[in-house]
C-alpha cells in the first residue's frame, strides 16, 4: 500500500540508480517498486523507468524521473542524525566517496545532486543547550566541512 504521505523527488534520469544506492549504503533503506512508462513522455520513452517508490532511512520516497528541467537546490535535503565519528564518517563517505561532493557544515551532495546533512546528535544538543555552549559549538562547526565530533564535544565543554 502506498503511505498517504511521500517525498517526490525528481531526477533526470537516475531514480532507480539512486534508489538503489540509497539501499544499498544506507540501513531502513529499500527498493521497494520500479514503474515504467506506459508511453513516451517529455524526457523518455515508452518503457524507460519513470518513476522509483523507495525508503531512505524510513521515509517513504518516489523517484521521479523528470527530466533536466529542474535541478537540485539546498532548499531539500535528507538530515541523517549521527550517534558518534564513525556513523558519521560511514555516511559522508559513502555520499561523497561515491561521486559526491562536500559542502560546509556538515552538508554534502550525493552524484545526483541531493543535499544531505549529516549531523552528530552533540552538534544538535548543543545548538538546543543555547547560551554559550551553543555559541562554541556553533563557532566550530562554521569551520568545518565533514563535522568533527571531538571538537565539536571540546567547544562544548569551553
Amino acid at each position: 500500500m502506498t503511505p498517504k504521505n511521500t517525498i517526490c523527488i525528481w531526477y533526470d534520469s537516475e531514480a532507480e540508480a539512486a534508489a538503489n544506492f540509497y539501499a544499498e549504503h544506507f540501513p531502513d533503506s529499500a527498493v521497494r517498486a520500479v514503474h515504467r512508462a506506459p508511453a513516451d513522455f517529455p524526457s523518455g520513452k515508452k518503457g524507460d523507468v519513470l518513476t522509483v517508490e523507495f525508503t531512505v532511512f524510513g521515509i517513504p520516497c518516489l523517484g521521479l524521473n523528470g527530466g533536466p528541467i529542474f535541478p537540485h537546490t539546498e532548499a531539500f535535503s535528507f538530515q541523517i542524525a549521527t550517534d558518534d565519528q564513525a556513523e558519521t564518517d560511514r555516511y559522508w563517505n559513502a555520499i561523497v566517496g561515491n561521486g559526491g561532493a562536500e559542502s560546509a557544515c556538515g552538508w554534502c551532495k550525493d552524484r545526483w545532486g541531493i543535499n544531505w546533512q549529516i549531523t552528530p546528535r552533540t552538534l544538535t544538543e548543543a545548538l538546543a543547550a543555547g547560551g554559550d555552549e551553543a555559541k562554541r559549538a556553533f563557532e566550530a562547526m562554521m569551520q568545518m566541512r565533514k563535522i568533527d565530533v571531538a571538537t565539536i564535544d571540546a567547544a562544548r565543554r569551553g
